[in-house]
């Protein structure tokens, strides 16, 4: 998402955090033309053989519907629960007047097109920059927590997920910026947010824009106080660790996995490591451009290659609290943002980001850590 810097006056932002946007987009453009991707081989085949996942995506799911009120060109940033009977999508939303929140809900993937969205300014957590919502049930005050930026890191409750603008007003969940995450000239580069939770202590990481990931911890009973001990725990180069980080829990198989989003020639794309406990090392699972967790060459498009990126996003979990946990017996999914790469991709602020869902296709690294009698069918639930 953006980085703290940018938090003033939403529809007059200069954007130099993101001057660089065009290093996996830039090529793309200028080789499309104005042809269509599927007219396109080298952008509409997959082009690394060694990748141990494979997925196949949707067309766009997800679309920004502006209203009166909300000059919107964008969604992007999902975060993504099982409720009720129902998904619900909390989002980012972007345009000529700034950022923003969203949610949308439905019952099955199909109806996710035709689902309108709420604007969250209308909730208590107010007009004004907002981004990069990550949304969790914390079972211990039995109530809903969602995890965004708004500069530094905030968050806001509720007891009702099915009613979108019962959300409180937001809070700040550090009372100082830590030194860690402090550029050179003392002003604070963090963002993208996010909150997992083990027995005893929940832990926040969050990246740079930097190549760095780093993370903080607070008890399981002070949350959402507390958090402190910030740290890096990987560091690489800048495009090879970006933003947009995630880290879930496997069923069954003792371990964590986490993924950072990159840059590379051909758009965005996510890398991978696996640990066995969240202040833990950080093990290489699928971490190059060669092998990414998701990217450009190891996506296959059904219905027409859309977009060069596999950016921000949410594996849809197992279950819908703290502990973040996925199935490796089931078939990974991952809701994430994309773009026409063929978008004017000098102006962040207005690029016309929509969102996608990717299932794998093939058993992988993750459904290797399944240890009961898997599903043989990798398109299960991918409609659900």
């Amino acid at each position: 998402m953006l980085s703290s810097l940018l938090c003033v006056a939403p529809a007059t932002i200069a954007l130099p955090a993101h001057a660089q946007i065009r290093t996996g987009q830039a090529a793309a453009v200028e080789a499309s033309s104005a042809e269509p991707l599927s007219s396109v081989p080298t952008l509409a085949q997959p082009t690394e053989g060694n990748s141990r996942f494979q997925w196949s995506s949707t067309a766009p799911l997800i679309l920004p519907k502006p209203d009166a009120a909300h000059q919107l060109v964008a969604v992007k940033d999902p975060s993504v629960v099982y409720a009720n009977g129902k998904f619900h999508v909390f989002m980012t939303t972007a345009g000529p007047q700034g950022w923003g929140l969203a949610y949308t809900s439905f019952r099955t993937w199909r109806e996710a097109q035709g689902a309108r969205l709420t604007f969250l300014d209308r909730s208590g957590i107010g007009p004004g920059y907002r981004a990069a919502p990550q949304v969790f049930y914390f079972a211990p005050q039995k109530r809903w927590y969602m995890i965004f930026q708004g500069g530094d890191p905030l968050y806001s409750t509720t007891s009702n997920i099915d009613d979108p603008l019962s959300w409180s007003a937001p809070k700040p969940i550090f009372a100082t910026v830590p030194d860690v995450v402090k550029g050179d000239d003392g002003r604070p580069v963090w963002l993208d947010f996010w909150v997992i939770c083990d027995d005893s202590r929940c832990h926040l990481f969050n990246t740079g824009d930097n190549g760095r990931l780093y993370r903080s911890e607070t008890s399981l009973h002070d949350f959402p106080r507390g958090f402190g001990n910030m740290q890096v725990v990987l560091n690489d180069t800048r495009d090879r660790l970006f933003e947009a980080s995630m880290t879930y829990k496997v069923a069954g198989a003792g371990a964590y996995v986490t993924m950072v989003e990159a840059i590379g020639p051909k758009g965005r794309y996510f890398r991978s490591w696996t640990s066995d406990r969240l202040d833990g090392s950080w093990t290489p699972l699928a971490d190059s451009l060669a092998d990414p967790f998701a990217g450009s060459g190891n996506v296959d498009y059904p219905g027409g290659r859309w977009t060069l990126d596999i950016s921000h996003g949410e594996l849809i979990r197992a279950g819908n609290d703290q502990s973040l946990t996925i199935d490796p017996c089931n078939p990974l999914r991952f809701l994430h943002q994309g773009v026409d790469p063929r978008a004017d991709a000098s102006d962040y602020l207005n690029l016309p980001y929509r969102l996608g869902l990717l299932t794998a296709a093939r058993q992988n690294p993750i459904s290797a850590m399944c240890r009961t009698k898997r599903d043989t069918n990798p398109r299960t639930n991918a409609q659900r």
